[in-house]
């Protein structure tokens, strides 16, 4: 695979394209089409680099959008590729980073959560997964939301009693959790269950997960009536709750298909241009969940290339199930299937169904595909209202494609950290929400005036380095949590970046705006803080403009509200998070050389962490597994020796 740049030109548009034609040459390879201060316009595959890129050196032929396109080219780059399934991964790939304007993007480009049953451990732990599948282990999904993989792991437990604790709790037990007590754990980590035992647990939960659902039923239920004549009847009940247990996981699922075990179901219903894509799981012959995608694309884009580019843009950097179910023929259907054939390391079947089983998936999805778009329809168009109805509260020229709304969150100063929350049209970009750690030394704790300037900073001078004025990521409405204070201190840094305030009369302005909930009274004239009582306390703040508040029934102090509450709400979420997993870390975790046989052998000795911080390094020595050199490491650990 080779890059080639294009050298700088004076040409643009067509006949650009057409000076670069003379270069390319017949191979298989992806072209960039570059616009005005380096943004990309266009990513494209072709089979040969040469004929593909000449079709847009003609000046008839084309539709609106390909004619905007090419008039505003100003460069080019080509790679070439050894095959042309090469050139569709890296298209692909392409497309999701660098989001260029003409194509169709998939932009809730979200990580689908997975049930993992890791293997790294001698007593395997079932957990939810996401991102990246590093950890050793087995990997079940994806399934549409966090709640259904918290479902299914929570009726597992009752089925298979696996462990979900973290190893560090796990190595710390000296006594069986409460899990153990009903009935949701076998309780490996006090030698409850014998390691074959566990492990026999864990190859049902994994064959179960595969799809051999009836074979484990099957086997706890002859199970069960051996222990029912043996006269075991605790046993007897525990392996009925058991069995119980995998029927609710089965009938909790909707439409299960008799004939389809793992696949995933795509259909796409086109209208007033927009598009919107339903995704239905299935795995182990079981519906895992489903989710909506609404790509951007352009109006004239029919519905099987909106398909087809979505497709190829949700496999990247995921694997795919061996049959995908579509709503519409495709044109590169074979080349796909090729391209995720190689990734995955199995046969893959791209397939539109016209009759049958398969076919009633499809249907279903599409339904589902067609009441989400006339749902999002109805909200945009009353969205776009409040939009117009917010610019004319703040003066600003234009609705805000982008709105960043920021928060800090902390007590007495510790574990302090800054929220920013995303929203536009569609309404809350939860993909875009960022938590911002305070690093600096110099902020006195409770400082927020000085929790703000850190987030700030740190958010503005990465958008002025890495964004351009009137991208997707340039913020056109900035709110803020707070009062003047707050006000001038986000002036302060915006400006130091260099950003222009104001009500985007000129591209790169950023409305400014912060709310502070001010003093409020109740019918009895009594100060409250809440927000039942009168909004006429909730001011507003604009610079080089006085305060001013909303009435009571604005739809504009409302939305304001809510965009407000949500950052408060993800300030503090991820403070307290943060806060939990301080609380729950081992001090032993931190000293190098004591792994899991060593900690639980000190907490054994010891009965707590706290009391190992105390040891005398002789006292230390005495624990099995500890020499005098790590017993003196370990004092040393706690006392300050270096």
């Amino acid at each position: 695979m080779t890059d080639s740049p294009t050298p700088p030109s004076a040409l643009k548009g067509a006949a650009l394209i057409a000076d670069q034609v003379k270069r390319l040459p017949e191979k298989p390879g992806v072209y960039r089409m570059v616009g005005d201060g380096g943004d990309i316009l266009y990513v494209g595959k072709a089979r040969n680099l040469k004929r593909r890129v000449a079709n847009y050196a003609k000046g008839t032929g084309h539709s609106n959008r390909i004619m905007r396109m090419i008039a505003e080219t100003r460069s080019m780059e080509f790679v070439v590729t050894e095959t042309e399934t090469e050139s569709l991964l890296l298209e692909a790939n392409l497309i999701k980073q660098l989001k260029p304007k003409f194509n169709v993007l998939l932009r809730d480009d979200k990580s689908f959560p997975y049930i993992l049953i890791a293997t790294d451990h001698t007593a395997p732990q079932i957990v939810k997964h996401r991102g990246a599948q590093k950890r050793k282990g087995h990997y079940f999904g994806p399934f549409a939301s966090a709640g259904a993989v918290n479902r299914t792991i929570n009726t597992l437990q009752k089925a298979f009693l696996l462990r979900t604790c973290t190893d560090s709790v796990y190595e710390g037990r000296t006594r069986p959790c409460l899990l153990h007590q009903i009935k949701r754990c076998a309780a490996p980590c006090v030698d409850l269950v014998d390691r074959e035992g566990y492990d026999a647990l864990v190859r049902d939960a994994v064959d179960f997960l595969n799809g051999k659902n009836r074979q484990i039923q099957g086997e706890l239920s002859a199970e069960m009536e051996r222990a029912s004549e043996d006269l075991d009847f605790e046993r007897a009940a525990s392996l009925r709750d058991r069995i119980r247990a995998l029927t609710y996981v089965q009938e909790s699922q909707d439409i299960n298909p008799g004939t389809v075990t793992n696949a995933d179901v795509f259909a796409l219903h086109h209208e007033g241009g927009q598009a919107c894509i339903q995704t239905f799981f299935f795995r182990a012959g079981q519906n895992w969940g489903n989710h909506n995608f609404f790509p951007r694309h352009d109006r004239e884009d029919t519905s099987a290339e909106i398909l087809q580019a979505f497709l190829a843009q949700f496999y990247d950097g995921r694997e795919a199930p061996r049959l995908i179910l579509i709503s519409e023929e495709i044109e590169e259907a074979p080349l796909l299937m090729e391209a995720l054939a190689i990734k995955a390391g199995h046969k893959i079947e791209i397939l539109a169904p016209q009759r049958g089983e398969k076919r009633d998936l499809v249907n279903h999805a599409l339904m589902n595909a067609r009441e989400a778009l006339g749902r999002r329809l109805s909200e945009s168009a009353s969205q776009k209202k409040l939009m117009a109805q917010l610019c004319e509260t703040l003066g600003m020229d234009q609705p805000p494609a982008r709105i960043e709304v920021y928060d800090n969150s902390h007590i007495s100063g510790t574990n302090a950290l800054g929220g920013m929350i995303v929203a536009g049209e569609e309404g809350f970009r939860k993909n875009a929400y960022r938590k911002f750690n305070i690093k600096s030394d110099e902020i006195t704790p409770g400082d927020d005036f000085g929790m703000m300037r850190e987030v700030l900073t740190r958010r503005f001078s990465r958008l002025v380095k890495e964004e351009t004025p009137g991208s997707d990521n340039w913020p056109g409405l900035v709110v803020i949590d707070g009062g003047a204070g707050q006000l001038s201190a986000a002036r302060a840094v915006m400006e130091d970046a260099g950003l222009a305030i104001g009500p985007q009369t000129e591209q790169g302005e950023i409305m400014l705006v912060s709310i502070a909930k001010g003093r409020r009274e109740d019918e009895r004239g009594r100060k409250r803080t809440d927000r039942t009582a009168s909004a006429t306390g909730e001011q507003f703040f604009i610079p080089g403009k006085p305060p001013f508040t909303l009435e009571a029934r604005s739809p504009v102090l409302y939305y304001l509200q809510r965009l407000r509450d949500e950052a408060h709400r993800f300030a503090i979420g991820s403070h307290r998070a943060r806060r939990k997993r301080q609380m729950t870390t081992n001090p032993l975790d931190s000293i190098e050389g004591v792994g899991g046989k060593r900690k639980k052998a000190l907490l054994h000795h010891f009965g707590s962490a706290k009391a190992v911080a105390r040891a005398k390094a002789e006292d230390l020595a005495a624990v099995e597994g500890i020499s005098e050199a790590m017993a003196t490491r370990i004092y040393d650990h706690f006392h300050g020796a270096k």
